[in-house]
């Protein structure tokens, strides 16, 4: 059953502060709110895994190192892959380990945390506090990932679009695992058990491609084919889809909302993300379980939570309703 978000609509401010999402956040307690002093050791090598590594693979599948081929099962399991594992991110970790933009069923909740973790964008309760810091403080000071506090002019902000896309992940990722954006989920037994689990997943990420590969053609070859296209090319390729979102839609598209912040709508971003590039319309109605308002606005990740709700596997989805959207100032600024 559908359920609009609660009426009367609550202010800008209260929206961007998440008062109305799972956990209260006192946006004025943000230097308590900071658990840790650096980005812990074991992330900084996995984000440089996922950064560095994949982009080695795809010289080597190109033939610039080892000369390795790409064949139809490559492209068919890594898009596979690719839509499984980013839905994991898009519909799981964000729309509704976030934002709560929904219920689910145990087995769902389940397959989107593992699903998110598989793209190696850390654990459940480091994306989930980290992005719920993201919405307490957009674009100002205590954003962990904004591209507009590095400076003026062409250096500036050349620097914080690299912040924004890769360079926060090795500065300021899983500084605020702590109970004031994460409570919801460390009292979760099941979510903790899964982030224990973490690296598992990794593995699984490049092990499966290796195993479905070796498994149809009885090549180790093959496999290691399939694990460079399938594997390490897929998570880079959704790894950077992802970066974007946080870099390229706070930079460049159309602010259709007054969001008290620099949140763009891009289309491309929305196409790579299955919606999330509608980022604008996200940060307006950060709870609503639809990021593509507009019927133009094509949302793969809201069709699949709506796909789950017919088969009664999510229940009390959130939207905005049509007076809600109507009180929020509207802009129309294009950034090229």
């Amino acid at each position: 059953m559908l359920r609009v978000l609660p009426d009367p609509a609550p202010s800008v401010t209260e929206r961007q502060s998440l008062s109305d999402g799972p956990a209260d956040v006192d946006t004025e307690s943000l230097e308590v709110a900071t658990v840790r002093e650096r980005t812990s050791v074991v992330s900084q090598v996995v984000t440089l895994v996922a950064v560095v590594v994949p982009a080695a693979g795809i010289l080597s599948a190109a033939g610039l190192l080892w000369g390795v081929a790409f064949r139809p099962l490559d492209l068919v399991l890594g898009l596979v892959l690719y839509v499984l594992t980013g839905l994991g991110i898009t519909v799981g970790y964000h729309r509704y380990f976030t934002h709560r933009s929904f219920e689910a069923v145990g087995a769902v909740k389940i397959a989107l945390a593992v699903l998110g973790a598989m793209t190696l964008q850390g654990p459940v309760t480091q994306w989930v506090t980290d992005h719920r810091k993201h919405h307490a403080r957009s674009d100002s000071e205590g954003d962990p990932h904004s591209p507009h506090l590095a400076g003026d002019g062409i250096v500036g902000a050349v620097k914080g679009l690299w912040h924004a896309h890769v360079g926060w992940m090795f500065t300021t990722k899983g500084m605020e695992r702590g109970a004031a954006y994460g409570r919801d989920l460390f009292e979760d037994r099941t979510i903790r058990l899964i982030d224990r689990l973490y690296l598992v997943w990794v593995v699984l990420s490049v092990g499966v491609p290796f195993l479905v590969g070796y498994a149809v053609t009885g090549s180790v070859d093959r496999g290691v084919e399939a694990m460079v296209w399938a594997g390490l090319v897929r998570i880079f390729a959704f790894e950077h889809a992802t970066f974007a979102v946080n870099s390229i839609c706070h930079t460049f598209g159309r602010r259709t909302y007054d969001a008290r912040d620099q949140s763009r709508n891009n289309w491309f971003v929305a196409l790579l993300t299955f919606g999330e590039g509608w980022h604008n319309n996200h940060h307006a109605f950060p709870r609503s379980a639809r990021h593509g308002l507009a019927l133009a606005q094509v949302d793969v990740s809201w069709m699949v939570i709506r796909l789950l709700e017919r088969c009664r596997l999510v229940r009390n989805v959130k939207l905005p309703t049509t007076a809600q959207i109507s009180r929020v100032p509207r802009v129309e600024v294009a950034s090229a």
